[in-house]
């Protein structure tokens, strides 16, 4: 009884633009930070779909190095495209959801793929990051707008 209370008594703070703490809870500020991250992260996705599609030769030379047959590239690129598009669609919770879902799947097979050939795979957290900052700005902007 006491969580239900809490949520309640949290609801109100955040009708009021307030936390616990007193301090301000702004959708806008919420926005701007989901539209940071999920920009970069549209762009890093949208660009690696690009050219997955096409089957450019970087990415042809890319999967070869990897030991993955090449057929894979367009699949990976509109699922990748598929995914971008979810996340841009405004609606449908359960869908972005597994875009988010897929995206993390997809950078922790590359991640696998990259170390198992002995590449360096530090610059995956970057991708990390910008799935996660996106993520969790995404429920704290639905968790903003349906408590006012």
């Amino acid at each position: 009884m006491e969580n239900l209370l809490t949520s309640v008594e949290d609801r109100k703070l955040i009708r009021n633009d307030q936390t616990k703490e007193g301090k301000m809870v702004s959708l806008k500020k919420v926005t701007i930070g989901y539209w940071c991250f999920t920009g970069l992260l549209i762009a890093l996705m949208l660009l690696g779909s690009i050219g997955d599609i096409m089957s450019a030769p970087e990415a042809v030379a890319l999967f070869k190095h990897l030991g993955y047959p090449t057929y894979l590239l367009p699949f990976i690129g509109i699922a990748k495209l598929l995914g971008v598009i979810a996340i841009l669609i405004p609606g449908f919770p359960r869908i972005k959801e597994w875009a988010y879902a897929g995206f993390v799947i997809d950078l922790t097979g590359a991640m696998y793929s990259t170390i198992a050939v002995g590449d360096p795979w530090v610059f995956f957290i970057i991708g990390y990051i910008l799935i996660a900052g996106s993520y969790i700005f995404y429920h704290r902007k639905r968790k903003t707008i349906s408590a006012k």
